[in-house]
Parts: structure tokens; sequence; C-alpha cells
């Protein structure tokens, strides 16, 4: 028992709680940043999968049943109307030509969900 009170005890280091605080910040907003370069750098590659030298391309697809649908396709300057049911694709007809039939203008794009919410909260 009293060879503990000779002995001295030894200190709790002192722990700089300010230093502590902004190595703790200083991680976050770094793993933040991260999290925002990779999506930055995930759309720069979804930009370059865009179909610039694709030979085949979906115009239009329309829902005729539950599970049939028509697809409009274009491919190598054909388009090619093709109906996908149960029992597979088959192609119900083959439009050739120069000129492909005018597609329908396209629709504006969607707005930003920030946007969307910028509106809704100045109502």
């Amino acid at each position: 028992m009293m060879l503990a009170l000779v002995l001295p005890v030894a200190a709790a280091p002192e722990i700089n709680v300010g230093g502590e605080l902004v190595r703790v910040l200083l991680s976050l907003l770094g793993i933040v940043a991260l999290i925002f370069a990779a999506g930055w750098f995930s759309r720069r590659l979804q930009a370059r999968a865009t179909p610039g030298g694709r030979r085949l391309r979906c115009v239009e697809t329309m829902t005729v049943g539950a599970r049939d649908r028509l697809m409009l396709i274009d491919a190598d300057g054909k388009r090619l109307l093709i109906g996908v049911g149960q029992g597979g694709m088959r192609t119900l007809h083959v439009y050739e030509g120069s000129a492909p039939a005018p597609e329908a203008s396209p629709q504006p794009p969607i707005a930003p969900f920030g946007d969307v919410l910028a509106r809704w909260k100045r109502k």
C-alpha cells in the first residue's frame, strides 16, 4: 500500500481540445471534398459515354400491352420498327430512304432539384 503512495503516478497526457477540433473539422472537409470530386468525375465519365459514334439508337418506344411494346430504332441509316413481346423480338417494318422521319421536338430539360426546392421555398 505504501509503495503506491511513494511511486509517482503517470500523469494523463494533456489533450489539446482546440487542435483536436481543428483536426476533426479538416478531416470532415477532406471527406466532403472527396465526395464532390467523385461526383464530378463520374459525371465527366458519363458525358463521354454519349452516343456520338454509335451506329444503333433507340428513337422511340411505345407500350402496346402488358408485356408488349414497339420500338423505333435507327441502325446504319435505316429505321426499323421492332415488336417486342413474350415470344421475343420481330422486325415489323424497315423504313429505307435517305431522309429519316422527322423527330418530335425534344422535351424541355427537367429542372435540377435545387431549383425546384428554391422555388418551393419562395412560395
